[in-house]
């Protein structure tokens, strides 16, 4: 049973003792310039930290609650609630510690969500312990709690699991956190600088969470020698004596402590001048970004750039560095295309809008100049115009495209090689979803029993308990079991599990055809457009997703199963055409990486779709390499066109035993579509 009063604890004190010095972190100037941002303005609205593994992302974030000024709260007040303007719909209000009045100080929080965490230990739940042993319905305070005016921290923020992710919403877009579970009934608030770390690698975040993160960076490690020498000789040195290190960059970190107060109470005297202001609204205009929080955090960073340099006026370079940070993320239409900024662009608008062209003066402090900044081309924020994937590719002209190649044929070039083909615009695709009730992480596509579902009532049994069912059942009871004391008499016929309805995410194999029968440059864009559509619905359902090819004479698996959608976007992008058609060759690597997945990750269930027109050329045939697919679920999408079919796709697809759809059916406001008969064939009705 976990004590009410430890609800927030993040690292132990022991461990806290060994914190790694902020002061003592090599480079990253982007991510630490960021963070100190929010440490000034908390209403920036955090910093989501975007890099490969081994970047250091969590050490220093983790390092930032050293330097933050500490927070007066009202003793005892479980919720942190503020002396000088407590919150009236605290739980732990008139009638508890806020009638004693007082105040004291303690240090501001870094509370760490885990990935896996529960409901209960994120909102709080009903207190087990009271309720149990005192009979009284008494609420547990949760993370959001805790975390209220300190830091909530979520590493791996892109794995968080989407019942974790609709409640975090909720809370940073109202600064409250309201829980109605178990008959209990609370608000309080909950106000944090989210802060969050991924790698883009592992699949992307949700538009939504995305937009509440105020800031975001891109960390590298850096190729330079010599930093990282150094980086390897402080780490050494923090691991042989972690008190001696820290202290050696005590003065340093109180310095930064006291420059960041400082700076807090310079930020309400800072003038946002008209000029600055039409040039935020001017650059979030130019780029597009949808809605005005863009504006909101830009203008709040800006002013926090300026109380941290020490300027009562916030100048046309605090716009271009607050820009840099609140807008690449903000320009993603869709995972498939890359965050960034034009910087040329932002210079010209800056330009345009500004009358105030004198450079700020020179600051000892962390800025954005030198790596990281404008002119140090750190960051990983790209120096040019970049592409935006969001752009459709322009229409080729009727006289331009090719005629329908031959099996044979592999078009252009002595290899039988085509160039890759751009894509067709991505649309909503029918859902595809996996038979049956899984097991499998949290997700959006098949029907599953999740413990992360909603409950939806309770049974007998005791695997996953429900608590208040429980207690429904036994309480009528407790006066003929003879109960005397504080404590509830439970027995085992009382018990209630919790009845959750929710749904998985699965592995979605693509096994594409990408051979020369597929190679007229009007299908080929047609084909792409319909991976491309699957995989965008991937993303949005939590899904796993792989890509295999198959032309010539064997297959490729052109991307192994993984959690970035952008990965396969990047890969089918640069997918040639051409050559013979190695349809077997195909679906056996398609029975391989499913074999070795399901040794991996043996409760998510695959979905198997295979892009083709069914035709096969080279190989044997295809019928062995089907039978060992049996058994998964799988979805045939029949590229055959023309006014004569042969119907291969359709037989392929009864042997698989899966669902065959048109590619010109495969758009979820498709009219018609092919259904699988009883016999778990397949037959058009289109």
């Amino acid at each position: 049973m976990r004590p009410a009063s430890k609800t927030g604890a993040g690292r132990p004190e022991r461990r806290a003792r060994a914190r790694y010095p902020f002061s003592a972190v090599v480079g990253m100037d982007d991510l630490k310039l960021a963070l100190l941002i929010n440490a000034v303005s908390p209403g920036v609205g955090g910093v989501l930290v975007r890099g490969e593994k081994g970047t250091a992302k969590s050490t220093i974030v983790r390092a930032l609650a050293g330097l933050l000024p500490p927070v007066p709260v009202v003793p005892g007040c479980r919720f942190s609630c503020d002396p000088a303007d407590p919150d009236p719909s605290c739980p732990d209000g008139p009638d508890g510690p806020h009638a004693a009045g007082g105040a004291e100080a303690r240090a501001a929080r870094l509370v760490e969500l885990p990935v896996g965490a529960s409901e209960d230990r994120l909102t709080g739940s009903l207190d087990i312990e009271r309720a149990l042993t005192e009979g009284v319905k008494a609420f547990e305070p949760g993370l959001l709690a805790a975390a209220h005016r300190g830091v909530l921290y979520v590493d791996e923020v892109n794995l968080l699991h989407d019942h974790l992710v609709d409640l975090l919403l909720d809370a940073a877009a109202m600064g409250e956190s309201y829980v109605e579970r178990e008959g209990v009934s609370v608000r309080h608030a909950a106000r944090f600088l989210l802060v969050g770390t991924m790698n883009p690698e592992e699949g992307e975040l949700r538009p939504q969470l995305l937009d509440r993160f105020g800031l975001t960076v891109e960390v590298a490690a850096t190729r330079d020698p010599a930093e990282r020498a150094e980086v390897v000789r402080r780490r050494l040195r923090f691991e042989d004596d972690p008190d001696g290190f820290a202290a050696a960059f005590a003065e340093d970190e109180a310095d930064l402590a006291n420059r960041i107060a400082a700076a807090r109470d310079r930020l309400p005297a800072v003038e946002l001048t008209d000029a600055a202001l039409r040039q935020i609204t001017a650059v979030c205009a130019s780029f597009e970004v949808d809605g005005l929080r863009a504006d909101l955090v830009t203008a709040r960073a800006a002013i926090a750039l300026a109380a941290w340099h020490g300027r009562d006026a916030v100048t046309a370079d605090d716009v271009r560095t607050a820009a840099r940070l609140a807008l690449p993320h903000r320009r993603r239409r869709d995972p498939f295309d890359a965050p960034g900024l034009d910087r040329q662009k932002l210079d010209e608008v800056l330009d345009e809008h500004g009358d105030d062209p004198e450079p700020p003066p020179d600051d000892p402090g962390p800025s954005d100049d030198g790596p990281g900044g404008p002119d140090g081309g750190g960051g990983g924020l790209p120096d040019g115009p970049e592409q935006d994937a969001s752009v459709p590719p322009p229409a080729v002209p009727p006289q331009a495209e090719q005629s329908e190649p031959s099996v044979e044929s592999g078009g252009p070039g002595r290899s039988g090689e085509s160039e890759p083909a751009p894509a067709d615009a991505a649309y909503k695709p029918r859902l595809f979803t996996v038979p049956g009730l899984g097991d499998g992480a949290p997700g959006r596509r098949s029907k599953a029993r999740s413990p992360y579902g909603r409950v939806s009532g309770a049974r007998p049994g005791a695997r996953g308990l429900h608590l208040t069912a429980t207690l429904r059942a036994a309480a009528p009871h407790q006066r003929a079991r003879g109960r005397t004391g504080s404590g509830l008499v439970v027995q085992p016929e009382d018990l209630r599990e919790a009845v959750r309805d929710g749904r998985e995410g699965n592995l979605v194999l693509f096994v594409v055809d990408a051979s020369g029968s597929m190679a007229a440059r009007k299908r080929m864009r047609a084909v792409k457009g319909a991976v491309l559509s699957l995989l965008l619905d991937a993303y949005q359902r939590r899904d796993k997703v792989g890509l295999i090819t198959f032309r010539g004479r064997d297959a490729d698996l052109a991307l192994p199963p993984t959690s970035s959608v952008e990965a396969g976007a990047r890969r089918l992008d640069a997918l040639p055409t051409g050559g013979r058609t190695p349809l077997s060759a195909g679906l056996m690597r398609a029975a391989e990486v499913l074999r070795v997945e399901r040794l991996r990750d043996p409760a998510r269930r695959p979905l198997l779709v295979v892009v083709t027109d069914g035709r096969a050329t080279h190989g044997p045939d295809p019928s062995r390499a089907a039978g060992l697919l049996a058994g998964v679920a799988s979805v045939v999408v029949d590229c055959e066109s023309g006014p004569v079919r042969l119907g291969l796709a359709a037989a392929l697809g009864a042997r698989l035993g899966a669902e065959v759809v048109r590619l010109d059916r495969l758009a979820a406001d498709a009219l018609a579509g092919v259904v699988r008969d009883a016999r778990g064939g397949a037959r058009n009705v289109a």
